[in-house]
């Protein structure tokens, strides 16, 4: 595998790992409860205690957001690319029929809000997917859309087109869409080899000024003020670029020697243990950056973190294996994950679809 390769395998098998590192110790807000039942410090795959999120499951199974990113990582790779009527085609045929509209019952043992609410409007409403998303403030969406940002890694218009099609499935408040599409924009950047540093929003930017990425933007470069009496640049789809300068600033506070959360994991303290999107981003953002080029570190101190740690560490885990790579990966996390055999071949096959950067 070429390095692009490598990057773009890891960040999948990353998501994967971070995602079933989370089964057993998942939502746990007391963070005593969490100790008790655990241990000091999580450092490998756990099987659910009995009456808690996921019970059933065995210590290095994924829950239903691995389940579902599966659907779109086999959908891509059939169709050598984004397909979405075929996409859709294998949440009626693959998902829906597993799941009841209650939060309970269907893979994992968990159905989210964003697929509950899909579930009523697609099943018992029988809508259009078109018209089936909903208003959930949660990372569902960036969980499966991930796979969209390594596939398009090089070719950003398209990862942002993508991404926003198919998020807008389930979620379609504008916030979570810019978002998703932000995150995924990130995730690409590290794909193709940038760094999760003070500059990538200044990257993330000038895609925007090139008319790459569909957010709206009235500064000039290096968020300047804007030339008097000019035309923003780029309308856009959504209201502000604020989402494109968050990675940018958690890179900053992670990197930066004066600003410091020790232990690593107090970072869901700071920004927040809860399942919306604006508590989990800004913590994922600086456990990558912060543990760049440390797989392990990353996803354990998302894990430790408690409350929403398996969005945490799928998402983290996701960012640092593009940075470190499915060769920078520990063998254990691949041992001990149990669809590895079948997930490591779709994650290659993958990666090796992808556009290469221009020489």
């Amino acid at each position: 595998m070429t390095p692009l390769q490598d990057r773009a395998a890891g960040a999948l098998m990353g998501a994967f790992i971070g995602e079933a590192l989370g089964v057993g110790p998942h939502w746990y807000y007391d963070l005593g409860a969490l100790r008790r039942d655990h241990g000091h410090w999580i450092s490998d795959y756990r099987a659910p205690l009995p009456g808690r999120y996921h019970q059933g499951l065995q210590a290095g199974d994924g829950a239903q957001p691995a389940f579902i990113l599966k659907l779109l990582l086999q959908s891509l790779v059939d169709g050598n690319g984004y397909d979405h009527t075929d996409f859709c085609h294998r949440l009626d045929t693959q998902l829906l029929p597993l799941i009841d509209g209650s939060p309970r019952v269907g893979p994992g043992g968990y159905t989210s809000q964003s697929i509950r609410d899909a579930w009523h409007k697609r099943v018992e409403q029988q809508l259009p997917w078109d018209d089936c998303g909903g208003h959930a403030d949660t990372t569902e969406a960036i969980e499966r859309t991930l796979a969209l940002a390594v596939r398009y890694a090089t070719q950003p218009a398209r990862l942002a087109e993508t991404i926003a099609t198919n998020a807008a499935i389930t979620q379609t408040d504008d916030s979570m869409l810019a978002m998703t599409v932000a995150y995924g924009a990130v995730l690409g950047q590290l794909v193709q080899g940038h760094t999760l540093d003070g500059q990538i929003s200044n990257r993330l930017m000038q895609l925007v000024e090139e008319g790459a990425l569909p957010f709206h933007a009235v500064t000039t470069q290096g968020l300047n003020p804007p030339v008097t009496g000019a035309e923003p640049s780029r309308a856009g789809n959504f209201a502000s670029p604020d989402a494109l300068l968050t990675p940018s600033c958690m890179a900053q506070a992670a990197l930066d020697a004066g600003v410091r959360i020790e232990p690593a994991w107090k970072v869901s303290l700071v920004y927040g243990m809860p399942c919306a999107s604006y508590h989990v981003l800004p913590a994922v953002y600086y456990l990558a950056a912060r543990f760049a080029d440390d797989f392990e570190s990353a996803v354990l101190h998302a894990i430790n973190g408690g409350g929403q740690n398996q969005a945490r560490a799928m998402l983290t885990g996701a960012l640092a294996g593009a940075q470190c790579g499915l060769s920078g990966i520990p063998d254990r996390f691949i041992a001990g994950l149990i669809d590895a055999p079948e997930l490591q071949p779709l994650c290659r096959a993958l990666a090796l679809q992808i556009t290469p950067l221009p020489d």
